[in-house]
């Protein structure tokens, strides 16, 4: 459990509402998963710029891991936005009906 609470700890003193972070533990064939919930508005900060503090954490997380013969792994819960689609849907793109061609050789003039 010294990996959830290392997590927690961080991740309170980077967004303005701690009170709002979550961590789940699970644990499987494969090590332990932690995911991370946090306040919508604040996921930029937990991210990052290219998703540096993300992977910074992660990091962090093998090497507590590592310390305790375990595999840790970070996931960031990304909720979808109200009233839209999920992150990863895609807008379709109706395709424009074209007009139909006139192959009347007559009526051109030139």
């Amino acid at each position: 459990m010294q990996d959830k609470e290392f997590l927690e700890t961080i991740v309170k003193e980077l967004v303005e509402k701690p009170e709002d972070v979550v961590v789940e533990r699970e644990i499987d064939e494969r090590g332990v998963l932690l995911t991370l919930k946090v306040n919508p508005e604040e996921m930029g900060k937990i991210i990052g710029k290219q998703g540096q503090t993300a992977r910074s954490l992660r990091t962090l997380l093998r090497i507590v891991g590592n310390k305790n013969n375990s595999y840790v792994n970070l996931k960031v819960y990304e909720p979808e936005k109200e009233g839209g689609a999920p992150r990863e849907a895609k807008a379709a793109v109706e395709p424009v009906a074209e007009a139909p061609i006139d192959n009347d050789v007559e009526d051109l003039k030139l």
